[in-house]
């Protein structure tokens, strides 16, 4: 027995030497997403050291893109799912830049029975030039382009989007990726944080509204992908 908890130490304290000199950000968390453990590499995305990281929560460390992809994660975990979970994020880099990446989490533990760990790690993409501020003309945008973008502001998913405005799914989408390619947006919450930026929704007002800035005349023809939903 005695030789046999020796030897699991010895592996444990192997593993820990592994698990700080990988390259890839890596940080082991309890179910709840609280950092039990990171490696040098997760720490310096947060400009940290592995210490001051114990105990913060990973999605205060890394905002999510869209919330609905957490509550899926959570709701798995809850019964108790075993499968791969990947999340969007974005962060601010040390240096003040927008960092943006793929949070990674694998649910491990030593028995089936066991409340699960959370493996996370962060696959980190290639910086981005910073986007042109869109021109006159692209902030122009149309009532149902508005309501769209004030639904989601409001946390509205694409099918409570596509209720509320009489919209297919594939029409509220079709939107989105139209203003995304537009304003260069690289996921919804930028694409929200731009309609702020640009006057196209009323800023200090909740729920959101419609600003007074970029709305074109909806006499200019109807939108190809504003037909109601059969």
């Amino acid at each position: 027995m005695y030789l046999a908890r020796q030897e699991a130490v010895t592996w444990r304290n192997r593993a820990l030497l592994l698990f700080d000199r990988v390259a890839m950000p890596v940080a082991v968390c309890d179910v709840y997403g609280a950092v039990l453990l990171a490696n040098p590499a997760m720490a310096a995305e947060c400009g940290r050291t592995p210490g001051q990281l114990r105990g913060r929560d990973v999605l205060d460390l890394f905002s999510p893109s869209e919330a609905t992809q957490v509550e899926r994660i959570a709701e798995a975990l809850r019964l108790r799912r075993r499968s791969r979970y990947q999340v969007s994020v974005r962060w601010r880099a040390p240096g003040g830049a927008d960092r943006y990446g793929e949070l990674t989490a694998d649910p491990v533990s030593d028995t089936a029975e066991d409340t699960p760990a959370l493996l996370v790690m962060l696959r980190v993409e290639p910086e981005r030039a910073p986007s042109p501020a869109p021109a006159v003309g692209q902030a122009r945008v149309t009532p149902t382009e508005t309501r769209v973008l004030a639904l989601l502001a409001a946390g509205a998913t694409t099918a409570r989007a596509a209720r509320e405005t009489g919209l297919t799914t594939d029409g509220v989408t079709y939107h989105l990726r139209r203003l995304s390619s537009r304003w260069g947006a690289s996921n919804r919450t930028e694409l929200v944080a731009r309609a702020y930026a640009l006057g196209v929704l009323a800023p200090g007002v909740w729920p959101p509204e419609v600003g007074g800035r970029g709305v074109a005349d909806a006499s200019r023809g109807a939108d190809p992908a504003q037909a109601p939903r059969p």
